[in-house]
């Protein structure tokens, strides 16, 4: 049976990126599937996304199961990323 696939595009925030590459890196899947699985546990309600902000984001700490290392070199690499930004300047209206 041919599994149907629908091909779309949607804008991601560079911490949602790296975030997603973690977890499809850990899973050993690709991070389209890395994102179906991620879906498919906050349809179930696996997932508290909307109930309370921060159990949502304890339990996703806790589901990428970071070690210390792995949560500073991702740290170290935001760090630098936007180091790299060119600053901008604030004007008052």
């Amino acid at each position: 049976m041919a599994i149907t696939s629908i091909k779309t595009t949607y804008s991601l925030d560079t911490r949602t990126v790296r975030a997603l590459d973690v977890m499809a890196r850990r899973w050993k899947v690709s991070k389209s599937e890395a994102l179906r699985r991620i879906i498919g546990a906050a349809a179930k309600g696996e997932l508290a996304l909307a109930d309370d902000p921060r159990k949502a984001l304890d339990e996703l700490q806790r589901r990428l199961n970071l070690s210390e290392r792995d949560a500073a070199d991702w740290e170290s690499i935001v760090r630098d990323e936007r180091a790299s930004f060119p600053r901008r300047s604030r004007t008052k209206s």
